[in-house]
């Protein structure tokens, strides 16, 4: 079982930054790939970014690419998600993931099933000027 704790979010005006944290504690922090979704109001929850087990591939949405960077310290048992730029169609609750499988790739990431993930409590992203 792997615990996950979201940190970071809050209140930023348009243009500006954001970064996201996640803890992670349960089981070795290197054997599973990462990753971030978001859920906006009345919207269904959408893939942000992933991260591979060891941290040298990354994957991201088309929204937030060029925006957004994912990354991750094996030594800290720790997610990151660096945004800048941020628009005010990020708002959304952020939630950390964790892939349940063994060192799986990230290219089945973004659309493995809800119950093939670790998932955080989420913390809210809110842009607005």
């Amino acid at each position: 079982q792997v615990q996950l704790v979201e940190s970071g979010g809050g209140l930023v005006q348009p243009g500006g930054s954001l970064r996201l944290s996640c803890a992670a504690s349960g089981r070795t922090f290197d054997t599973y790939a990462m990753g971030w979704f978001r859920q906006a109001p009345g919207k269904e929850r959408e893939f942000v970014a992933a991260i591979s087990w060891g941290g040298g591939m990354t994957a991201y949405a088309d929204s937030v690419k060029g925006r957004f960077t994912i990354s991750r310290d094996n030594a800290k048992n720790t997610m990151y998600l660096q945004m800048v730029s941020l628009k005010p169609e990020d708002t959304a609750v952020y939630y950390c993931s964790a892939d349940k499988g063994f060192r799986r790739s990230i290219t089945f990431f973004p659309r493995l099933e809800y119950d093939s993930l670790h998932w955080g409590q989420g913390t809210q992203v809110t842009v607005s000027s």
